[in-house]
């Protein structure tokens, strides 16, 4: 069988590859398939056909392997042509990010320690008033009070992070900036 279909076999796959070692390797890797499936009880009533159809699907996944690997290489780029991370992956941005996460880690911790409780019961674990009411012991109305106090914390850290510190925007006290 080998002897029988592998000049032929070799011409197709030269006419599509233009390569004659490829072609060679392609043909070799048909034959293989073929006699792994005889050697598992699949028969082909058809081994020439089976064959070309191997060997085609072959060069289909050879000419796909090769089109993904067809780009320029990035390092002859000059720099301005280089493809950017997205921003979420630039260093600068995760720099910021962490530290913003930091500060308001550190915010939250300034809290009294049932006002921090209370706030993250209910903000990080998504616990409703009541809820955190049952679970401290607590009115509901203080839960709303430490809830408050410590969106204050996290809405002072955010302006300080906005480099706006305090812009006038600060009226929680009633404050209407004329005095």
């Amino acid at each position: 069988m080998v002897a029988r279909y592998y000049k032929e076999l070799l011409n197709f796959c030269t006419r599509q590859l233009r390569d004659r070692d490829a072609a060679a390797d392609l043909v070799q890797d048909s034959y293989v398939r073929l006699l792994s499936a005889e050697r598992e009880g699949r028969a082909a009533s058809e081994p020439r056909a089976l064959l070309h159809q191997i060997a085609r699907r072959l060069v289909i996944d050879r000419h796909r392997r090769a089109a993904l690997r067809d780009h320029e290489d990035i390092d002859a780029l000059q720099e301005p042509e280089q493809p950017r991370a997205p921003t979420h992956q630039q260093p600068e941005q995760v720099l910021a990010q962490m530290q913003s996460v930091r500060a308001y880690v550190a915010a939250i911790d300034t809290l009294p320690p049932r006002c921090r409780e209370a706030f993250v019961l209910h903000v990080f674990d998504g616990l409703a008033h009541a809820q955190v009411a049952a679970r401290m012991g607590i009115s509901v109305s203080m839960v709303e009070k430490h809830i408050a106090r410590g969106m204050l914390a996290c809405r002072r850290c955010e302006r300080a992070l906005e480099g706006a510190g305090n812009d006038g925007r600060d009226k929680e006290a009633g404050d209407d900036g004329q005095g």
